[in-house]
């Protein structure tokens, strides 16, 4: 699948969900330290890809551990700057991560699929526009999210399914990049 009719550039913003996305996804836990925070294979490079290509790239994770109380914020916050780091030492650019600590029964307007998170990267960036902006997430919840603010939705999962809610499926952040770089 070739997202080439998108012509993406640097007018466009890209917006990423992280466990399962960039990271491992751990089972029935929560990444709660940096020792359990692993970078999927390739995606470094991928985001390195996608610096060339967006004008903005930033994360949206829901992190509801800390609304439970199994890990802080403090905690959280050494595992978003060992992310930004490593993806800079990769020539690549995370320019914010935005995280809700809310629980999914509270549905606060920062958890996803709510598009707070999104309405304050906009805040933050006013370049942002919704209608060039491109949703990667490996939870319906995440399609729902970039469905919610108006965004082009790719859904990361190991088969290839197709969902009126998803607007494109990969397996990975990898073959994303491999994708765009077809356009270019």
């Amino acid at each position: 699948m070739i997202l080439k009719h998108l012509n993406i550039d640097k007018t466009w913003s890209l917006f990423l969900d992280r466990d399962g996305v960039i990271n491992k996804r751990l089972e029935d836990d929560y990444v709660k330290v940096l020792s359990e925070f692993e970078f999927i294979d390739g995606v470094p490079e991928a985001i390195k890809t996608f610096t060339d290509l967006f004008g903005k790239i930033v994360v949206v994770t829901n992190q509801q551990g800390i609304g439970k109380g199994v890990y802080t914020e403090n905690d959280l916050n050494i595992i978003h700057h060992y992310l930004v780091d490593e993806i800079e030492k990769h020539q690549g650019k995370i320019d914010k991560v935005y995280f809700s600590p809310h629980l999914a029964a509270d549905n606060h307007h920062w958890r996803k699929p709510n598009i707070g998170m999104a309405l304050q990267a906009k805040e933050d960036f006013k370049t942002i526009d919704f209608k060039k902006s491109v949703m990667v997430g490996d939870s319906m919840s995440d399609m729902e999210f970039g469905r919610n603010a108006g965004m082009v939705t790719i859904y990361i999962h190991p088969e290839k399914i197709t969902d009126t809610k998803i607007d494109y499926c990969f397996e990975s952040l990898s073959e994303v990049a491999a994708s765009l770089l077809q356009n270019a």
